[in-house]
């Protein structure tokens, strides 16, 4: 039996927490309605660019 879940369920939980981070931010900086809906998407997307750019920079 493989051992190898916690690893991938510690990932998950950090890059939640990246999520979450990101939408706080983005929520704190909107000022309407809209911004605040943009905010939640912003939050989502800028964590995995975030991601997409580490592992670019870690592959050279």
């Amino acid at each position: 039996m493989s051992r190898d879940g916690g690893a991938a369920a510690s990932g998950g939980a950090l890059y939640g927490l990246g999520i979450f981070g990101g939408i706080v931010w983005f929520w704190t900086q909107a000022e309407g309605f809209w911004e605040h809906v943009g905010a939640i998407f912003q939050g989502i997307f800028w964590t995995a660019f975030m991601v997409y750019e580490g592992f670019r920079a870690l592959a050279g």
